[in-house]
């Protein structure tokens, strides 16, 4: 069985995957946000006025995961079967990791990585009235399972 994004006529188009065997599909994804200390102790202690943002992003996150086909143009529209958003809060940044899970024809790595980015955007948005300076970064796939090409974890 042959993927490519192109067509015959050499244009771009969504990989057919019919002929792959449904598996159970697993990614994680993680990033950060640097942001002032400051702004994670405005975060801490809810003092943004926008609301609990650890909570608000967390929500944003899976929201983010179930839309990625609405936003990469070649992604498949996948059944998530679960989807969770960790965040280790340290002194002048957050550690955001999610994971996304499917049993289907294609992965989630590329929802698991629009969960992290979304989930870093939704922070971004709740606290640039008191931080205009955050750097969202290291946005990278951690681990995925499931499918033809197996296990991956990254090692470094």
């Amino acid at each position: 069985m042959e993927f490519t994004h192109f067509n015959e006529s050499g244009r771009a188009r969504m990989v057919n995957v019919n002929e792959k065997n449904d598996s159970k599909r697993i990614a994680i994804a993680r990033g950060t946000i640097k942001m002032k200390k400051e702004t994670v102790d405005l975060i801490k202690n809810s003092l943004i006025k926008k609301g609990d943002v650890l909570a608000v992003a967390q929500v944003g996150g899976i929201m983010g995961a179930k839309r990625t086909s609405d936003l990469i143009p070649m992604c498949h529209n996948i059944f998530i079967t679960g989807s969770d958003i960790k965040f280790n809060v340290l002194e002048n940044e957050i550690e955001i990791e999610a994971t996304v899970s499917t049993i289907g024809k294609t992965g989630v790595e590329m929802e698991a990585l629009t969960a992290v980015t979304t989930t870093a955007l939704t922070i971004y948005d709740m606290c640039k009235a008191a931080d205009k300076d955050m750097i969202i970064e290291n946005i990278r796939l951690i681990k995925k399972s499931g499918g033809k090409s197996g296990e991956y974890t990254r090692r470094i």
